[in-house]
Parts: C-alpha cells; structure tokens; sequence
C-alpha cells in the first residue's frame, strides 16, 4: 500500500516503470477527445468542483484513462471526500499512476498521470482515510468507468 512518503519518494526521485507507452501527436489527442477531455487531460485543466459524471457515482468497476484505457482505479477504493472530484485511496497497480511536483497556482501540489500516456488526471494529498492517507483527486474527465466483465 502506497503512502505520502512512497509518493514524495516518486515525484522527486522518479516514478514506477510503466507497464507501456502510448504517445500520439497532438491532432490524434484532438481527434480522440472531447474538447474538455483535451483540456483537462493533455493542456492540465481542472473541471469545476461537483461537475463530473464520476463525483457521486457508486457504481462498481474500474476506472480507466480516458486516452489511453490503461486501468488507473478501482471502485472498491473509491470514496466522498466532500473535495467535489472524485476520490481515491490508491491507484489499482503501483505502476498505473506516475507523480510530478507541481507548483503551479502558487501552490506545492503532487500532480497525478497516467504513467502509460502521461495524461493529467487531478493531484493526490495526504489529508485521504486510513490506512494509506492518500486522497488522489481525480477529474471524472480523464477516466471512465468500465463495465463489469
């Protein structure tokens, strides 16, 4: 189980090997997404707060990125922050999420990707429930939910 330190660990010293890459120009980006999911995803947007599809959502399955459909989360760590986005304790895999210091807004912030196709899904904070204390912070338009097989 990931912790806050596991997490510093990774945006400073380097992140997980990915389990595979995925990389398209710009245009394939354009082509694929929806003008918001291309904002949020490839240019690091934010959707507004109690927006997104997934916010409230409880329905079972795992989350997938929207751009490349690598497995990010699954529903069973999923929970209500009250942040307005959705949250998770954990990424299914280590690997599945890749980490950057942000300090954008003038604010010091970890910054959460795909780690297959580098897509920007939200941050993760250390203020998340027990056991892990993680609060990964998601846009609901850089996942979607996949249905039970």
């Amino acid at each position: 189980m990931l912790n806050w330190n596991d997490i510093i660990r990774f945006a400073t010293h380097g992140n997980p090997e990915a389990p595979r890459r995925v990389e398209k120009t710009v245009e394939e980006w354009k082509t694929q997404l929806s003008p918001e999911q291309y904002r949020i995803t490839r240019l690091k947007g934010t959707e507004r707060p109690n927006s997104g599809e997934y916010c409230a959502s409880h329905e079972a399955g795992k989350y997938a990125c929207i751009c490349c459909g690598e497995e990010l989360f699954d529903s069973t760590i999923k929970y209500e922050s009250g942040s307005g986005w959705p949250s998770f304790t954990q990424p299914i895999r280590e690997n599945a999420v890749k980490y950057d210091k942000d300090v954008s807004f003038g604010m010091i912030r970890v910054e959460i990707m795909c780690n297959v196709c580098d897509s920007h899904l939200g941050h993760v904070f250390p203020d998340g429930p027990a056991p892990s204390g993680l609060r990964y912070c998601v846009n609901s338009e850089s996942i979607k939910l996949l249905e039970i097989q």
